[in-house]
């Protein structure tokens, strides 16, 4: 004889199906920071390496160089501009869709990362020259030497996107999911004291 289901499961559910606002929030408030940052440290550059040698940081362990590139990484794909944008889009459009069930502050951080990043190349390569969707990103730091010669220049916004995916995989690897919950080493669900807590005074 199986046991009817309990009251609560169909409302528990229902609450883990609904954004939680905060997260929305926080991950609204962290694209925006990281894409103020972008935007700030384009223009800095812009008005400060126009036209000048490396500014050599930190013993040659970071140089400040202004690039402008086409493409992506070590300038790949720069005949192919128009694709970054196009795929830059469908990636804000993938993380809205995700943000429709986050309850996750942690995927909050991540999710805004990404986003954050993605918008400042995004708008660089909508405005700046030489035209719409096939702008030029403004790269500025180099490690170990001055043109990219060991790593490819890169600029806030494509550090706010590393950062972004390798926390998404370090939380994907401990088993914390965009709802809020959590997933066990035996790949079942695993209650998350912090949500559960959290959901218990939503329902209060």
């Amino acid at each position: 004889m199986s046991a009817a289901p309990s009251a609560g499961s169909g409302s528990d559910e229902a609450v883990r199906r609904r954004a939680r606002p905060g997260a929305v929030a926080i991950l609204a408030g962290t694209g925006l920071v990281a894409l103020l940052l972008d935007l700030l440290t384009k223009h800095l550059a812009l008005v400060h390496l126009t036209d000048r040698e490396p500014l050599r940081l930190l013993g040659g362990l970071i140089y400040l160089n202004l690039i402008r590139n086409s493409g992506a990484a070590w300038s790949i794909g720069s005949d192919h501009t128009w694709v970054f944008p196009l795929i830059t889009i469908a990636v804000v459009g993938w993380i809205v869709w995700m943000a429709l069930r986050l309850r996750s502050v942690p995927w909050a951080i991540s999710l805004g990362l990404v986003l954050g990043g993605a918008l400042g190349n995004l708008m660089d390569r909508i405005f700046r020259a030489p035209g719409h969707f096939v702008g030029h990103v403004v790269d500025m730091i180099s490690v170990f030497g001055p043109f990219g010669e060991y790593f490819p220049v890169f600029n806030l916004a494509d550090s706010s996107l590393v950062c972004g995916v390798v926390l998404a995989v370090l939380l994907e690897l401990t088993g914390r999911q965009r709802d809020g919950g959590r997933v066990g080493r035996d790949g079942r669900p695993a209650a998350d004291p912090a949500t559960t807590t959290t959901e218990q005074r939503e329902r209060a």
